[in-house]
């Protein structure tokens, strides 16, 4: 990997959010995201816009469930996935606008042991936080963490100086027209090991990553 990886170190200026996650998500690399005595920092992060996005929650407008994503930026949306996992996201963009980012993935840089404790099944320390379900459990972020003001904790990020080198290309796992090689929203920082690995919502469907 060439470049800074980014190390966080100071709150985040929530004028940096009031964009679109396209834009945002790529400075969130390299942040810092911490609760209690476990902190990750961000390696890989997923861009979800709202009504022009149709790998979204947000495509269709506002419920109940995916409301916080309609507020103000520097919250974080959670949500519960195949009946098992909760899902972590930091809203961005102006209210009503429904803009997220995706945490998913990361490096475990504080509180290793009680990381592992949460996730026993990992073998390798670069696989404590890879993946956003893994992630979540990895720093204890529960679906009633949802709608937490990220500067104000109990979850918090920290924001400094952007990557110096990153790639780009379309989202893992995302059914229908937003999984497309249209949507090159997913970013990480190259040769990190805790990047998760690329996956086409369905056989056949792969597609090359673009810088």
């Amino acid at each position: 990997m060439s470049g800074r990886t980014g190390s966080g170190g100071h709150p985040f200026d929530r004028n940096l959010l009031a964009e679109s996650a396209v834009r945002v998500a790529p400075l969130l690399l390299g942040a810092v995201v911490r609760h209690g005595d476990v902190a990750v920092r961000l390696t890989e992060v997923e861009a979800y816009l709202g009504g022009d996005d149709p790998g979204s929650h947000a495509f269709r407008g506002q419920t109940k469930r995916n409301s916080v994503m309609f507020g103000e930026p520097g919250h974080l949306y959670t949500y519960f996935t195949y009946g098992m996992h909760t899902c972590a996201n930091v809203v961005c963009g102006v209210p009503g606008a429904a803009s997220g980012v995706l945490l998913r993935a990361g490096e475990v840089i504080d509180g290793i042991p009680l990381a592992r404790s949460r996730r026993l099944t990992s073998k390798t320390h670069h696989d404590l936080a890879r993946g956003p379900a893994r992630l979540a459990v990895a720093l204890g972020i529960t679906l009633a963490h949802g709608g937490t003001d990220l500067a104000a904790g109990p979850v918090t990020l920290e924001v400094g100086d952007p990557v110096a080198d990153y790639l780009s290309g379309p989202r893992t796992g995302v059914s229908g027209a937003g999984g497309g090689i249209d949507y090159p929203w997913r970013f990480w920082i190259p040769g990190e090991r805790s990047v998760s690995p690329y996956k086409a919502h369905s056989p056949g469907r792969r597609t090359r990553p673009v810088a």
